[in-house]
């Protein structure tokens, strides 16, 4: 849960970004002369021994202690026994994907014998269970200090084994195998589900010595250290009053209390070492954005969210409903059953009613929740639903692809159908939610770019929509871009300021280091570092006097944030990407290659990998690179592409074409493969195949203007003067204000 990504195989993520040529700008920000030290929250580790455990608090709180017993928290994790333990352990066999495991006990010990990450069957101890309901996961001890999930896990309303990916293979060399880094404890789960947890990994050793003060999502996992709050209520005694020496309580804000929460209930990236209570949750995580994969374009959940990133989106999270106007603090349980849940806030006459949702009145269909609050299944049987709360938009599913509640039931029927229906009861769909802009943003809609700047530029929306638009931008950024992006460093929310860092950030040139710089006396951690990486180009002498100071402090923070993501891919790429920017390609390649030893199978890495070898005219190796990409994934367009450049690159040109050949085969719609093919024939004088390919590639794309230029040059140098001509006109029409196309058609007529 640490980790954004764990690993997508069919998504290049653009690593090295390009070297922008424009002039430097200035800077219209005040200088900031006199720094306020109060912004750095303090880093200090709490002792384990602050922590008292849960029956100190049953004393006085015996009503909120028999609430939290056996909830999920409660048993998030404990010591494998008898008494824990509710998986069938009588020698029992189950087989998926290939694999058999067979769980079984020796003497009062619980056991597996299953595949390890050597390929071979082993015997491993169950030390730890992990949850309750609606599954139970088991954890075994590996050296090192390592600790793995099973991949099988026990169905605890169904009473039987199963596996949490069933139809996904992972061979036992992948990082996603249960004896490696997906299902590894340490990184991925300990930080909430237990308290106080320090992970304590060691790069150099690849080891952990992870500690914790209580075993358990325990009282003070939420409400902090009790040591000062029940020495206090002890000596003063019924004259105690509160006074802020606990956290989430009655008296915390709405938002603060979901951010609280967040803590654990979102996918983010980790920024201090250890959380503290201390400051907010931006000086300690930051939460994964509206991302394809993750979530559907619009922002319906699509991969595991866990909750925070939905509900922020919500008209409920910005009218100040919390998590506890719905659930039990203690339990978790929600607070009244069916629809008396929502009535709470919602006029029943107006929404309980066939009036309202035309389905019959006491039945699952007129239940809010399942038009408001769809859902998926995650970890094989675990049904979670969607907190953005959002109104089925089936005319958003003809356009983006995305799911609505209303086909969600009728299987049988299609979008089309479900939108005449909404039409017919509601009228046409009000195009005011954020996804009106984000889903044409993501999807590379036409005026896709033109509607994330609207999105980002627009407070009324909500904070991540925002951010994501920005995030979005990104994969549109060019020169004529930056200026504008360049606005969203001054806006008030940090997530859209940290959304424009990481979209700016890297880029590998110091133009625009003026407008980063002030953005290491943020207040928040997480824009903080993000700042430093974007000035990462810059050298501490070239630090500005009056930053000296501040910009020491967060070298301390950002190499914490590396430290603390070092045992995941991303935060080896971010320290080689960092490396990179101060131009040492041999420590970026290294950092590179490190990455790989946590996951040899991903290529997103090895891509850029290889394009670092190519850098360092280590052509070998970038050549090897592209070959074990392609013996893992033949069917991936990109790297085809890739490889065909370096070939180009080499001047082995056959081969070149060859590779892009098929880079078309499998991504048929990428022009760039068309258009270098068509350069490529020209090269070796094949005009023919150069005027057909760049013909099929403007079928694809009919207005793109790299294809039309290379046709009308390829008209050009073979004497078909006229449909030179013709393309030229084209291109004026298209790019009116693009002179070099005036100058050819006047070269041309000139003929």
């Amino acid at each position: 849960m640490n980790c954004f990504l764990p690993r997508c195989k069919f998504i290049v993520f653009i690593l090295i970004a390009l070297i922008y040529s424009s002039c430097k700008k200035k800077s219209d920000y005040v200088s900031v002369t006199e720094h306020d030290k109060a912004i750095f929250v303090s880093t200090k580790l709490i002792p384990d021994n602050h922590f008292l455990g849960d029956e100190a608090c049953k004393k006085c709180h015996e009503g909120e202690f028999k609430d939290w017993q056996g909830s999920h928290h409660d048993k998030a994790m404990e010591i494998a026994n008898d008494s824990t333990i509710l998986g069938n352990f009588n020698d029992i066999k189950f087989t998926s994907q290939g694999v058999t495991s067979r769980f079984y006990k020796k003497d009062s010990d619980f056991y597996v014998n299953t595949e390890g990450p050597d390929g071979d069957y082993h015997d491993y101890k169950i030390v730890y269970t992990f949850g309750i309901t609606p599954l139970q996961q088991y954890i075994v001890k590996f050296p090192n200090g390592h600790f793995q999930c099973l991949r099988t896990a026990w169905d605890t309303e169904k009473n039987k084994w199963f596996d949490l990916y069933p139809d996904f293979k992972v061979v036992h060399s992948e990082w996603l195998h249960w004896s490696r880094g997906g299902l590894n404890w340490n990184t991925m789960c300990s930080d909430c589900h237990s308290t106080n947890v320090r992970k304590n990994y060691d790069q150099k050793t690849h080891s952990y010595d992870t500690k914790y003060a209580l075993i358990n999502v325990s009282c003070e996992a939420c409400h902090g250290p009790g040591k000062d709050h029940v020495e206090q209520a002890t000596k003063l005694g019924d004259n105690y009053k509160f006074t802020n020496d606990l956290k989430m309580t009655h008296a915390t804000d709405p938002k603060q209390l979901v951010d609280d929460c967040a803590r654990c209930h979102m996918r983010r990236e980790q920024i201090s070492e250890h959380y503290n209570f201390e400051g907010t949750m931006l000086d300690h995580y930051f939460p994964q954005l509206i991302v394809q994969n993750t979530y559907y374009p619009d922002g319906q959940i699509l991969d595991e969210d866990y909750v925070y990133g939905s509900f922020v989106q919500s008209k409920m999270y910005h009218n100040n409903v919390t998590c506890t106007s719905c659930h039990n603090p203690h339990s978790t349980k929600l607070k009244f059953d069916g629809n008396a849940l929502c009535l709470q806030c919602h006029v029943p006459a107006n929404y309980d009613t066939p009036k309202h949702h035309f389905h019959p009145i006491n039945t699952e269909s007129s239940q809010c929740i399942n038009c408001h609050m769809t859902g998926r299944y995650y970890m094989g049987n675990d049904f979670r639903r969607d907190h953005s709360f959002r109104i089925p938009r089936p005319d958003l599913s003809i356009k983006y692809g995305t799911p609505n509640a209303c086909t969600g039931c009728h299987t049988d029927k299609s979008n089309e159908w479900a939108l005449e229906n909404f039409k017919k009861h509601y009228g046409e769909p009000k195009e005011n939610h954020f996804s009106d802009l984000l889903a044409p943003g993501l999807t590379g809609s036409e005026h896709g770019l033109q509607d994330l700047f609207k999105l980002a530029h627009d407070t009324s929306y909500p904070e991540i929509a925002r951010a994501s638009a920005i995030k979005g931008i990104s994969n549109y950024v060019n020169s004529n871009t930056i200026d504008d992006m360049l606005k969203f460093l001054k806006d008030e929310s940090p997530l859209v300021k940290a959304a424009t860092l990481d979209a700016l950030g890297t880029m590998h040139t110091n133009d625009y280091v003026n407008y980063f710089l002030p953005l290491l006396k943020d207040e928040k951690r997480a824009v903080r570092v993000k700042a430093f990486f974007a000035i990462g180009a810059l050298s501490e002498n070239d630090i500005p006097k009056e930053y000296k100071e501040v910009y020491k402090i967060v070298k301390t923070e950002f190499e914490t944030n590396l430290k603390s993501t070092s045992d995941f891919v991303g935060g080896r790429i971010k320290k080689a990407d960092y490396n990179l920017k101060k131009g040492n390609l041999e420590a970026a390649i290294k950092g590179y290659e490190s990455a790989l030893e946590i996951d040899n199978i991903n290529n997103i890495v090895r891509t850029n990998l290889a394009n670092l070898y190519y850098r360092n005219k280590d052509f070998n190796k970038a050549e090897a690179a592209f070959k074990t990409i392609i013996k893992q994934e033949p069917a991936y367009g990109e790297t085809y592409y890739s490889y065909a450049l370096l070939l180009a690159e080499l001047n082995r040109t056959e081969d070149a074409i060859a590779q892009l050949n098929l880079a078309i085969k499998y991504m048929p719609e990428n022009t760039r493969s068309y258009y270098n093919l068509s350069l490529l024939y020209d090269k070796v004088g094949d005009f023919k195949k150069a005027e057909d390919i760049a013909v099929k590639g403007l079928k694809k794309a009919p207005q793109n203007e790299s294809l039309l230029y290379i046709l009308a040059y390829l008209y050009s140098k073979n004497n078909e003067k006229e449909k030179a001509k013709n393309i030229a006109i084209r291109l004026i029409e298209l790019y009116p204000n693009n002179n070099d196309y005036r100058t050819l058609l006047n070269q041309l007529n000139g003929m």
